[in-house]
């Protein structure tokens, strides 16, 4: 039986097409003058961009997957379920506290911030601890066996496990970090930002598919 809908997969696809679809799509709209190693994606959406009506869309439908995934996710734990479908709120909040066509926006910057960490922090708090083994209370002259778990029921899906999900919350946490760099000191704030979310976006497919291919092994025939 799949332990996650089908809708689930879908759902966990799109988001990162959205994302990277949504973007190139806006920054040849945008034109030549537009770099995208040092650009941000924010500016494709502000105010007045040429690719406004193609990136916002795209942050709309993003967030909308998130939310869909995580709504399906049922593997994971519920806080991490939790954190994923606030990370897809925030994106689609950005449509309504889109950056100025220049300067500095205090409600985007928020935004941003909030979705970023709880997209970060989720693979984390969506860890599933290994299952115990049933316990079956055997009445007083019982002889039947007691059933013990098969070992892919003892298990959590690969990527809901502590040391992938710690690994890619670190590596998403270090790509903030990079970003922050980038954007004050390197210059190439637009490359470390899509590297970063595009990863973010490719996160909850690869628990989906690890999902899914658990749910397999679990209906192989003993």
């Amino acid at each position: 039986m799949r332990s996650v809908p089908w809708w689930v997969l879908f759902s966990s696809v799109c988001a990162p097409i959205l994302l990277v679809g949504g973007w190139a799509v806006s920054a040849h709209l945008q034109g030549p003058g537009y770099d995208p190693a040092s650009a941000t994606i924010s500016i494709l959406a502000s105010d007045g961009a040429a690719g406004y009506w193609v990136m916002t869309p795209a942050l709309l439908a993003l967030g909308a997957c998130h939310v869909v995934t995580a709504t399906g996710l049922r593997p994971a734990a519920p806080f991490g379920r939790a954190a994923l479908a606030g990370g897809g709120l925030s994106a689609m909040l950005l449509a309504l506290f889109p950056a100025p066509a220049s300067g500095g926006s205090f409600a985007h910057g928020v935004v941003v911030a909030v979705g970023f960490s709880l997209l970060a922090v989720w693979p984390v708090l969506a860890v599933r601890r290994r299952a115990s083994r049933r316990r079956v209370v055997a009445a007083a002259g019982d002889t039947w066996p007691r059933p013990t778990a098969r070992p892919s029921d003892r298990t959590a899906p690969w990527a809901l496990r502590p040391a992938p999900s710690v690994t890619a919350a670190a590596l998403m946490w270090l790509g903030g970090a990079w970003f922050l760099l980038a954007l004050y000191t390197l210059d190439t704030a637009g490359a470390a930002e899509r590297v970063l979310t595009f990863a973010q976006s490719f996160w909850p497919l690869v628990v989906v598919v690890s999902c899914f291919r658990h749910g397999a092994d679990d209906g192989r025939p003993d």
